[in-house]
């Protein structure tokens, strides 16, 4: 198989997974909107679905810019396509796995493992650009720490604002405010994680001789990548719509609201950074602060620790996959 064709290969097997990113992170989008059934489970991912796309004409392309960087092979073209098709891989079969256990882990970090452990396979560290892998790993915490404190204090704050209203009174306006908050955090989710793929292809494209080393990325990449977010949102992966939404805590509308504007801040400000964030992570942080907040003992801690496990192997998990994946196309000859 020549190169063209390996990367044709590769920007279908990226745009795959962008699809299961999508319906594997659609909970993050919708799941309270769900849970507090201010829409139907098909109104919401439909809605979700439509601000993943609008995102494309709000953000640039740093996030892109950042996963294409995150590799780096000096021998050729063809063993670099290969290894960030292992790389893809691994990111699949652990966004599967969890999406079979209902877990809701990270498709960013997945991404990253299995792009990083199929560059150790090949080369070793000398392949990883490590200041670009050190962004996301410093907000493995940061994320869903600020998704917490945020969330916690607008609940804090709305429920000082609104303490003199009559609770039926504070869920109308929240039902709507929902609506609003909803389509935030879709925006950011699709921002951030739909130019994860378009860094890929963008990289991809470049190692094939489609692209030059500074060329910038055709802008059919990100319409290819948000579409296909946008279409696997819509799909739904309702086993982790129902972990969130309804597993993690209860909440009222206002506490719907509180969770996904404060994790919609969070992802503005990352892809902002250019820094490919978890929003699984962020989205939970803020579940749980408006939880807390609301009542800490409404919070299932042992689901809740779940979670963090999905978390902690999320990366060495999809590395090992991708690492294996190179070990496996290397002794079969494929570069």
């Amino acid at each position: 198989m020549d190169v063209q064709a390996i990367v044709i290969v590769t920007i279908a097997a990226a745009l795959i997974f962008d699809i299961i990113n999508g319906f594997h992170d659609a909970a993050n989008s919708i799941a309270t909107v769900v849970s507090t059934r201010v829409l139907s489970p098909r109104m919401a991912v439909l809605w979700a679905a439509f601000f993943n796309f609008i995102a494309l004409f709000i953000f640039h392309q740093g996030v892109a810019d950042t996963i294409a960087k995150t590799i780096h092979i000096q021998s050729s073209s063809n063993a670099y396509v290969w290894v960030v098709i292992c790389g893809l891989f691994g990111a699949i079969v652990w966004n599967l796995l969890t999406w079979w256990l209902g877990l809701p882990s990270s498709s960013s970090h997945a991404l990253i493992g299995g792009l990083s452990g199929a560059g150790l396979a090949f080369g070793g560290l000398d392949t990883l650009q490590l200041d670009k892998i050190a962004k996301t790993l410093y907000f493995i915490p940061l994320a869903p720490l600020m998704g917490l404190v945020i969330g916690s204090f607008l609940m804090l704050v709305l429920y000082w604002v609104f303490r003199k209203f009559r609770p039926q009174k504070v869920d109308r306006i929240f039902r709507v405010g929902q609506l609003i908050s909803a389509g935030l955090y879709s925006i950011g989710h699709g921002g951030n994680d739909a130019q994860k793929t378009a860094g890929v292809i963008w990289a991809v494209m470049i190692a094939g001789g489609m692209l030059g080393h500074n060329e910038p990325a055709p802008y059919w990449i990100f319409v290819a990548s948000y579409g296909a977010m946008a279409f696997g949102t819509a799909i739904g992966g309702w086993r982790i719509v129902k972990t969130m939404g309804m597993g993690l805590t209860h909440l009222k509308p206002v506490g719907g609201f509180a969770a996904e504007v404060s994790g919609a801040i969070t992802l503005f400000l990352a892809t902002y950074l250019k820094i490919p964030v978890s929003t699984t992570h962020t989205i939970t942080g803020a579940i749980i602060g408006v939880g807390s907040v609301v009542r800490a003992r409404g919070i299932r801690w042992g689901l809740a620790t779940r979670i963090i496990y999905a978390w902690i192997l999320t990366i060495p998990a999809a590395g090992m996959v991708g690492a294996a994946s190179v070990l496996i196309a290397n002794w079969l000859g494929a570069y």
